[in-house]
């Protein structure tokens, strides 16, 4: 950037209007893999957890162990084994989501008041209607916020998978930063902000239909 340049130069990003869509597109489909399988798999794990006490310490340990590592450093050591791809990326993304989601699961399946666990059970219900239609439903809210949290993490995780050759919206902040060139740079980290918040929106809006009965208290 020379002196006297405006910071923004709106005819560059008029004329790259195709490449922002892409790019943004390439974000949110980083953003959607990584959370959706990281969702599944601590769901998974937190229902286990849940209910088997035990597990809880161990598998948070390890999930604790991996959100600690830094992402350039993980990053480099998966790249050896799986190349500069999407699946280095994804591996990567996954495992910043698993302590979040885990421990929000667990704590929302043990919110559920046990007189109403052992209603459903006296109603007939087996272990297994209890958790999808009790457990579940109830321990919604607690999982949502967890799920807020690690899909604004991850919006943001993913901007360094540029750095790998992955795209998303890190591509225009690596190119301002390489070309001295303020205009991606700023570009990249102000749609990466308001992609971060869009989603956050986007899953209130998601919380508050999967728990109608929270409206009604309010």
């Amino acid at each position: 950037m020379t002196p006297g340049e405006p910071l923004i130069r709106w005819e560059w990003i008029a004329a790259h209007l195709g490449d922002v869509g892409h790019r943004i597109l390439e974000h949110l489909v980083l953003t959607g893999l990584a959370v959706s399988i990281g969702f599944v798999l601590s769901l998974a794990l937190g229902v286990w957890a849940a209910h088997r006490p035990g597990v809880y310490a161990p598998i948070t340990w390890v999930a604790g162990v991996l959100y600690t590592i830094p992402s350039l450093a993980l990053f480099a050591l998966l790249i050896p084994f799986t190349g500069l791809s999407v699946l280095t990326s994804e591996i990567g993304l996954v495992s910043y989501t698993l302590l979040i989601l885990v421990r929000n699961i667990v704590a929302g399946i043990r919110s559920v008041p046990a007189d109403v666990r052992e209603s459903a059970l006296g109603m007939g219900y087996t272990p297994a209607q209890v958790l999808w239609k009790v457990e579940l439903p109830l321990a919604m809210g607690v999982i949502v916020a967890g799920l807020r949290v690690a899909t604004v993490t991850t919006v943001g995780l993913t901007t360094v998978t540029a750095l790998i050759g992955q795209g998303g919206l890190g591509y225009f902040i690596i190119d301002g930063i390489q070309r001295f060139f303020s205009t991606p740079l700023i570009l990249g980290a102000v749609l990466s902000v308001l992609l971060a918040i869009a989603l956050d929106w986007l899953l209130v809006q998601v919380e508050r239909l999967a728990t109608p009965w929270a409206r009604t208290r309010q």
